[in-house]
């Protein structure tokens, strides 16, 4: 027998009145109907399937189309309800709600509530919602089953050895990529959501008994200070969380590679997944972070620290191959050799422009080149990109407008660019070459010893979640130094990042050295 609860009364118009979020079901069938409806009224995504299950009572099933697995619905809610029958006769004492929640529960996450308003968010996460005429409460299946992105190697992170999986934008899906990893309990998972109108569900991801205490409080904190309408990408919290936003520098890593991720958390660092993202933040970032490859962990360490030397080499002349080429050529003439001199003024000859402005004329076009290659599909991006320079830096040079030399300058500057392996560093980079050509171009190599200063004293006081931004060169930690420079081999790294972890900071036990007369021995 139904319970004389509340029903709700309905206007002049019709309709009924807009119910508060925060109360609970009626028993009602045909009111909660009526409520449900109203609140997503325009909403043609929104399906209402109504049934009389036999011998029993009225039942409604309402879920976004799209979001729920039509064959999962066919197979655990409707087939069951309709076909085979439910255990139990009507003058059973037990409720339907009751003999649902244990029948389907054998197949799928069964959740029973009574909030409006909890039903309205699960609803929208791709969740079905069962409704029992006579009974106030929604059962609630978690029958997800939204169209996904494969897995596949990220474009951007590409690598000669190491694994071809990256993160899509399912966040289950991203989440299980690190389980497969780390198989351990101490990885722990904590869930939030964020945004007024998007609901975009957070994961922290991190190592308990490795990670820092502090820095974790200090990342819930700032994540649950955020109040925003809505969150599509993991940008929209990096700003938010990031110590400095007014830095050009990136205090917070992105990767869609799980083992990036992995080799992170096993540092004591933070991540951070994001629905509907293939991009992770990790948190705290050093400077050397940013500039290690992930292919410097999988191959030998004396070939990666051949190649680490070299990218740092490449990386001071993204930033100062230009400046210095304007200063000396303008203001310190006597500190180039006689012949490439006399090389540079006869390629200059007829030029009408100055040398700074003739740079950053072709520093312009370069950044435009490549922002054209990007923004234009992939079959003609690259093509108009290399033709493009090709062809606007020969006429350029044969009408006189600029010089050869500059061409040199600005594509071996461009090159070297490239060889950053973290796109939002390398962009850092990017953006100051061109105060840099300034201060050169204005005070000659004084403008560039101070433009230099500036940047050292700007990346010493820059700070990542409380993590001083050049660790481990300041403060100075010397255990930390084997992954900085060159990387060591991984068995003489036994520590973890000193001011990063707590508690277990020992990676690999002492005596983990190979000897070299293991092999004669065995012989």
């Amino acid at each position: 027998m139904k319970s004389k609860n509340k029903t709700v009364p309905r206007n002049p118009s019709g309709r009924p009145p807009r119910s508060d979020q925060t109360d609970e079901i009626s028993d009602d069938l045909s009111a909660n109907e009526q409520v449900l409806k109203q609140i997503f009224r325009n909403s043609s995504d929104l399906i209402y399937r109504s049934f009389t299950v036999p011998e029993r009572a009225r039942v409604l099933l309402v879920y976004v189309d799209g979001l729920v697995n039509a064959d999962m619905l066919n197979q655990v809610a409707l087939q069951p309800l309709l076909f085979e029958g439910l255990p139990g006769s009507a003058e059973n004492a037990g409720s339907l709600g009751t003999l649902l929640k244990d029948r389907l529960g054998a197949v799928a996450q069964v959740k029973p509530v009574q909030k409006i308003n909890d039903i309205v968010a699960s609803i929208l996460k791709g969740e079905l919602a069962v409704l029992i005429d006579g009974e106030p409460q929604v059962l609630l299946l978690s029958l997800g089953g939204f169209e996904k992105r494969a897995i596949e190697e990220p474009s951007a992170e590409l690598s000669v050895r190491g694994p071809r999986d990256g993160f899509t934008e399912a966040l289950r899906t991203n989440t299980s990529l690190i389980r497969r990893r780390i198989r351990s309990e101490k990885l722990k998972m904590e869930s939030l959501t964020l945004g007024q109108y998007s609901k975009t569900d957070i994961v922290i991801a991190y190592l308990e008994g490795i990670v820092s205490e502090s820095v974790l409080k200090e990342v819930r904190q700032r994540l649950e200070r955020i109040q925003i309408d809505g969150v599509l990408e993991s940008g929209y919290i990096e700003e938010f969380i990031e110590d400095v936003p007014w830095s050009p520098f990136p205090q917070i890593q992105n990767t869609e590679r799980p083992d990036v991720v992995c080799s992170s958390l096993l540092e004591g660092k933070i991540a951070i997944f994001i629905d509907n993202t293939p991009f992770v933040l990790i948190a705290p970032m050093s400077f050397w972070s940013g500039l290690q490859a992930v292919e410097d962990y999988y191959e030998r360490s004396i070939y990666t620290s051949f190649i680490r030397l070299i990218r740092f080499a490449l990386l001071n002349i993204s930033l100062l191959f230009p400046s210095l080429f304007v200063s000396l050529t303008t203001f310190h003439q006597q500190l180039v050799p006689t012949n490439l001199l006399i090389s540079v003024a006869a390629a200059r000859e007829g030029v009408p422009l100055p040398t700074v402005i003739e740079t950053l004329l072709m520093e312009f076009m370069f950044e435009g080149l490549r922002e054209a290659g990007i923004r234009l599909p992939k079959p003609i991006g690259s093509a108009v990109s290399i033709v493009g320079a090709l062809v606007i830096g020969q006429a350029a040079v044969q009408a006189g407008i600029v010089s050869a030399s500059v061409v040199i300058i600005v594509a071996t500057t461009g090159i070297a660019s490239f060889a950053i392996p973290r796109y939002n560093l390398g962009t850092a980079f990017r953006l100051l070459r061109f105060p840099m050509l300034i201060l050169a171009g204005v005070l000659g190599l004084y403008g560039v010893i101070a433009g230099m200063f500036l940047i050292v004293i700007h990346l010493l006081g820059l700070r990542s979640f409380g993590v001083p931004y050049m660790t481990p060169i300041s403060p100075h930690t010397p255990e930390n130094m084997k992954d900085v420079w060159i990387r060591a081999p991984r068995w003489s790294m036994h520590r973890r990042p000193l001011l990063s972890t707590a508690g277990n900071k020992r990676r690999v036990p002492e005596g983990q050295q190979p000897s070299p007369d293991r092999g004669r021995n065995e012989s």
